[in-house]
């Protein structure tokens, strides 16, 4: 499995550009997604969790989860739509991991260009990473679908100007690999997030990142 050690050569970092995901992979928001899941669930109809469950579902994709639970695809931009304004209202002790802040500057400080794409709205991003750190992001592309991810990076890679060659999208699920791989970039994954270390693996990341001070490591020595 490849480390964080395959996003440098040397002491020469191999991107000028890191798009992350949030949920999961910046902000520590999982529990307040299982936490709110089986409201979502009784309110658009489809299956809820058990608490056994949860880390079972974990280990699958999102369209497996999708299936698990019964929630038609058609459905799934309304239940996204809730669970923004769910965060928005109820949301506010949702912060992002320890470190991850932290390494934002850091990645910023040594010349990276940084941007995010993320299901979830601005609003709630804005104030999940705070103004000092939303500051940092070159663009920003919120409301994306869950599978429409790949469109919002292509977007990011014309609105940068960089070369997808040289551009990685860090994310904590199988559908963040997917996105990465349609557009072109090379796919981190963080073994924080929502979906097991196992699942993740399986989607053969260019980067594995299993701590978040290791995200610093991206913009190299």
């Amino acid at each position: 499995m490849p480390s964080i050690t395959a996003a440098t050569t040397g002491t020469c970092r191999r991107y000028d550009l890191a798009v992350f995901d949030l949920d999961g992979t910046l902000a520590d928001s999982f529990g307040f997604f299982v936490a709110n899941h089986n409201r979502l669930a009784q309110r658009h109809r489809f299956a809820p969790i058990a608490a056994h469950e949860v880390e079972h579902l974990r280990g699958m994709s999102p369209r497996q989860v999708m299936r698990h639970t019964r929630l038609p695809a058609w459905r799934l931009p309304l239940v996204a739509r809730d669970f923004r304004r769910l965060m928005q209202a109820e949301g506010h002790a949702i912060a992002c991991f320890d470190g991850a802040r932290e390494a934002l500057h850091a990645l910023h400080a040594r010349g990276m260009r940084l941007a995010l794409v993320t299901s979830n709205s601005a609003q709630n991003s804005r104030r999940i990473l705070g103004e000092d750190c939303w500051d940092l992001l070159a663009h920003v592309e919120c409301g994306a679908s869950l599978f429409g991810k790949a469109r919002r990076l292509r977007r990011v890679l014309a609105r940068t100007g960089v070369p997808a060659a040289r551009a990685i999208y860090i994310g904590d699920q199988a559908s963040d690999a997917e996105a990465a791989r349609q557009a072109g970039l090379a796919f981190g994954a963080v073994a924080w997030g929502y979906a097991t270390a196992e699942a993740l693996q399986a989607c053969n990341p260019e980067v594995w990142l299993q701590q978040v001070s290791e995200l610093q490591a991206l913009g190299g020595a």
